[in-house]
């Protein structure tokens, strides 16, 4: 046994159980989950695609691939499903690959407007590849303005609209994306990394009806391993399926795919149905709650698992707050926000979400609790005696509500 390594896993895994983990891209997976992602499909290479494979062996690891599929398809209403992306942002640039040719110009939302770096971010392969343009929300409200997102459409004539984001705490219009896309030749993908879980649990519209391509991470509300999804029209399968393999990756994580496989049994469940509503109560009761404290809230509220403050008539940086919330047992992390005037490693704007503390059984009393707990953090930054004060409540609280 490797002691240094066994000391380590240990040591994150009582951090874990001590904390409270509020960013919303985290969560925790279910004992069937890690089972799969450590059982022997690591041992297995597999090339190629169910009954297509470059090597021999593979009649188990085809049925569960198979099984992943269906079980997507299913889940989401769609046509087509690809389960051997690594992650989200390899399964975007699947889409890439197999929609555009290089220089092809693509429109997805700024980065610091709640989009993603993969949605055409310069520092990216999507915005070194492609000619890259963002639309915007608007600095007022924080919304997307759907007639602006058309005026620019109509100005640039994109090849592909990309929707979704990492830090939008609001719902999406897929109807009117839909509309521009068709209005200007476009074709559109949602990346639904962020609330694919709620889609499957049926608290948020789904796009599948509307838009050509969707992609998705496999964790975060879904509560599956770190993997990626891609969800499409049987007219594009074949197209996706090349970019993925042979383009883009060699043998699939057949391990990964059977953790995949498990979360979307799971994510089918009324349980899990449940738990996507309850997540949602939570971040508007924290939301609430938070704003009742003076936090300027990005949009006044959330619709979501998410939410982002504004920090700035607090005039703390996000940075700041985030390392003096880990300091007392809140882990979140610091964002950019619209019209941002601070720098990406140190902008004005704090993430936090639900799925992993609803995960642990808690409910609105809990969100008091935090909501107190954030807004005594923000008066005492430099204070270590009660950030560590504030540490052992944390820590208290957690022995309630543990997670093996």
């Amino acid at each position: 046994m490797d002691k240094e390594l066994e000391n380590l896993i240990y040591l994150e895994q009582k951090r874990q159980s001590e904390v409270l983990r509020l960013i919303p891209s985290e969560n925790y997976v279910s004992k069937n989950v890690r089972n799969a992602l450590s059982s022997v499909l690591i041992n297995k290479y597999s090339e190629g695609y169910p009954h297509h494979r470059y090597y021999e062996g593979t009649e188990i690891i085809d049925k569960i691939e198979n099984l992943a599929r269906t079980r997507a398809k299913n889940l989401f209403q769609a046509e087509h499903a690809n389960v051997q992306p690594y992650s989200g942002s390899p399964a975007n640039m699947a889409v890439y690959f197999s929609m555009l040719s290089l220089g092809d110009t693509i429109l997805g939302m700024g980065l610091e407007d709640g989009g993603h770096l993969t949605h055409g971010a310069s520092v990216n392969y999507s915005g070194y590849f492609y000619h890259a343009v963002s639309y915007h929300v608007e600095s007022e409200t924080g919304l997307l303005n759907m007639d602006s997102v058309r005026k620019i459409a109509k100005q640039i004539m994109p090849k592909l609209i990309v929707c979704g984001g990492s830090a939008y705490p609001r719902h999406i219009d897929f109807v009117a994306f839909q509309e521009i896309a068709q209005e200007v030749g476009a074709k559109l993908l949602v990346d639904m990394s962020h609330f694919s879980g709620l889609v499957a649990g049926g608290v948020y519209p789904s796009p599948i009806p509307y838009a050509d391509i969707v992609t998705t991470t496999t964790h975060k509300v879904l509560r599956g391993p770190r993997g990626g999804l891609i969800l499409c029209k049987n007219i594009y399968a074949k197209d996706i399926d090349r970019a993925v393999f042979p383009g883009l990756q060699g043998g699939p994580h057949n391990h990964t795919i059977a953790g995949i496989a498990t979360a979307l049994w799971e994510a089918s469940q009324d349980s899990y149905k449940e738990y996507t509503k309850q997540v949602i109560k939570n971040a508007q009761y924290l939301a609430e709650e938070l704003m009742k404290y003076g936090f300027q809230l990005v949009t006044g509220g959330t619709d979501t698992h998410l939410l982002l403050i504004d920090l700035r008539n607090f005039q703390i940086s996000g940075k700041t707050f985030a390392q003096s919330l880990a300091k007392a047992g809140i882990i979140t992390n610091a964002n950019t926000v619209p019209k941002e005037t601070g720098s990406p490693r140190n902008p004005s704007g704090l993430r936090l979400g639900t799925p992993a503390i609803t995960t642990l059984g808690m409910k609105q009393q809990e969100m008091k609790t935090i909501a107190q707990w954030i807004f005594k953090v923000s008066q005492n930054i430099d204070q270590e005696s009660i950030l560590q004060k504030i540490k052992n409540e944390v820590y208290m609280l957690r022995q309630s509500f543990p997670f093996e």
